[in-house]
C-alpha cells in the first residue's frame, strides 16, 4: 500500500490533520476542507470519504479498512480507537425510495426526498465487514457490529449487535478501557500522544 508522505498530506486541503496519519494514495477524498483527522489514523486503499455540509470527523487511533465509504450531507463522526472493517458503508443522507419522490443525485433537489442526519461511531466501536449504517444512527461507545449487518437504529454502548436489521446479541467486555488507559500511560512516558 502506498501512503501520502506527511508533507503531501498538507496539500490535500483537509480541515485538520494530526500526526502519524496514513492515507492511501488510492483513497478518494471529496470536500476535503470539511474533513478532520486526528492522530495515528490509517485510511486504506479504495476508501471514499465524501464530506457533505456536516463534514467528517475522525478521532485518533482509528483504522478505516479497504473499500469503506462515508457519504452524505449529515456529519459523520468516528470516535477515538474506532474501526471500520472492509466494505463498510456509512450514509448520513438517504433517498426516499417509497416512490413519492424521484431518486438519485442527477435529479433536481425539488423532486427528491433526501433525508440527512448525523451518524456517530463511538469510541472503541467497531463495525464489521460489509455492514451498512444509515443516517441518524449512533453506535455507542465500545459497541461492536457484526459483519454484514444493516444498522438502521442506535446501538447500545458495549453491546454486540448483528443482523438485518442489527439487534443486540450480547454484552461486550469493557476491558478495552483498561487497555486504553495503559496505552495512554505508555504514550505519556514516551512523550507522545
Amino acid at each position: 500500500m502506498s501512503f501520502y508522505a506527511p508533507d503531501e498530506l498538507a496539500t490535500l486541503g483537509l480541515r485538520s490533520c494530526g500526526e502519524h496519519v496514513l492515507i492511501s494514495r488510492k483513497a478518494s477524498l471529496y470536500n476535503a476542507g470539511a474533513i478532520e483527522i486526528g492522530s495515528h489514523v490509517r485510511i486504506d486503499d479504495f476508501c471514499v470519504l465524501s464530506a457533505g455540509a456536516g463534514g467528517i470527523t475522525i478521532g485518533s487511533f482509528v483504522h478505516v479498512a479497504v473499500y469503506v465509504s462515508m457519504i452524505g450531507a449529515g456529519r459523520i463522526t468516528l470516535g477515538d480507537y474506532s474501526c471500520l472493517s472492509g466494505r463498510v458503508s456509512i450514509y448520513s443522507s438517504n433517498d426516499d425510495y417509497s416512490g413519492i419522490h424521484l431518486t438519485n443525485p442527477m435529479v433536481p433537489d425539488r423532486y427528491r426526498g433526501v433525508v440527512s442526519a448525523d451518524v456517530v461511531v463511538g469510541r472503541h466501536a467497531l463495525v464489521g465487514a460489509g455492514s451498512v449504517v444509515l443516517p441518524g444512527v449512533t453506535i455507542g461507545e465500545g459497541a461492536a457490529i457484526g459483519a454484514m449487518s444493516f444498522v438502521r437504529g442506535d446501538c447500545a454502548p458495549f453491546g454486540i449487535h448483528a443482523g438485518v436489521p442489527a439487534r443486540l446479541i450480547k454484552a461486550r467486555s469493557r476491558r478495552l478501557l483498561d487497555l486504553e488507559a495503559l496505552h495512554q500511560a505508555d504514550l505519556r512516558r514516551q512523550g507522545g500522544a
